[in-house]
């Protein structure tokens, strides 16, 4: 099938095309709507990529959209039902789906007889169970408000997941897989059987790991006490949190390959920013360890996953009497497989492929 897929962020496009697996075009239009941008706004951005693009023979596009909250569990087709659905979730994803909006009705305008895909960052972590999924605070808000644990980076967590299976040869519907996405923004998933039972990213992207400008996991007070006590507006403290926080907030460096020099070099913030990071990986390693009762793998993806032998080995460093260990020659090299033999956990780096990922969902749930 000859598929398209559209990924709408909040001020950028990136979009690429596949005949069945093969990459036929990809592009991505940047700083959309900002001075000195590509384009003014994304239905400029979306008009490029049709044009830039062979549409002869399309049979689908497909659209990532990172909240699809508790409605949608799958790939869905789009019709004006889901727009309104995906429109009633903003507020619990102002950034990104406006821009997934956007992207959606420019491409419902441009190809009306085409049909269109909307494939969910949250739908995958819809199988956590409830224990993970809820909050601890008063039911009847959580119901009013949707406050629970949402999860994201789903697309590329199924991907990577049943990758690593078939990479160990292992039936997927029975593999246990830790799965750690590192990239600017940075999650961990706990798979079982195919099937997410728990993330470390909450109700937004804000939480679990430390990330490039995002903060990650942080005591709750610390917005109360930033309001009240340094008299801090709330819309000030949520940008902190989201654009200032994380490795940028600790080193003024939101790049690790920075931060990784300035550790070389023996700069104190960028060694501690450092070690922090590799420690909130290693504390939620350990509790999805507890949460599957055992991994046939731990696997490493996404930008910094699939090109830091340095974070890779620290995260998991002292883990041997879990049976966790690293082969430093496997790991400096980038193999698949960076464990040593007859390791119990199997360690793994496996590139990330989320357009493909969104491309063969859409492709499963349209008839040939």
């Amino acid at each position: 099938m000859k598929i398209l897929v559209i990924n709408s962020g909040s001020s950028s496009v990136k979009y690429r095309l596949f005949d069945g697996t093969a990459t036929l075009a990809k592009g991505l239009i940047e700083r959309i709507g900002e001075e000195g941008g590509e384009v003014a706004d994304h239905e400029a951005a979306l008009q490029r990529v049709m044009a830039s693009v062979d549409l002869a023979g399309l049979d689908a596009v497909g659209h990532r959209v990172v909240h699809g909250g508790t409605e949608f569990a799958d790939a869905t087709v789009i019709d004006d039902n889901l727009v309104a659905a995906v429109e009633r979730l903003i507020p619990l994803a102002p950034l990104h789906n406006p821009a997934a909006l956007s992207g959606i009705a420019v491409a419902r305008k441009l190809l009306p007889d085409v049909p269109q895909v909307a494939v969910f960052d949250t739908a995958f972590h819809q199988t956590i169970p409830p224990e993970g999924s809820a909050y601890a605070i008063d039911t009847a808000l959580a119901e009013r408000w949707q406050i629970r644990r949402y999860g994201f980076h789903g697309t590329s967590h199924a991907y990577v997941a049943r990758k690593t299976a078939e990479l160990l040869g292992l039936p997927s519907a029975t593999a246990k897989v830790i799965t750690l996405h590192l990239g600017n923004g940075a999650s961990a998933c706990a798979v079982d059987g195919g099937r997410s039972i728990a993330t470390s990213m909450g109700m937004s992207p804000l939480a679990g790991l430390v990330m490039g400008t995002r903060s990650g996991d942080i005591d709750p007070t610390v917005i109360f006490h930033l309001h009240r006590v340094a008299g801090l507006p709330i819309d000030e403290i949520e940008r902190s949190l989201t654009r200032s926080a994380g490795m940028q907030g600790l080193t003024g460096d939101n790049d690790m390959r920075a931060v990784e020099h300035r550790r070389e070099q023996g700069d104190r913030a960028a060694t501690v920013a450092f070690d922090l990071y590799c420690r909130r990986i290693k504390e939620y390693v350990g509790m999805y360890l507890a949460v599957l009762g055992r991994a046939d793998a731990i696997t490493f993806t996404a930008g910094i996953g699939e090109k830091s032998p340095e974070v890779r080995a620290a995260s998991l460093a002292g883990l041997a009497a879990l049976g966790i260990a690293i082969d430093e020659d496997r790991n400096g090299r980038g193999d698949r497989i960076i464990s040593p033999e007859g390791a119990a956990v199997t360690v793994c780096v496996v590139p990330t492929d989320e357009e493909l990922e969104i491309a063969e969902q859409v492709a499963a749930i349209l008839p040939r």
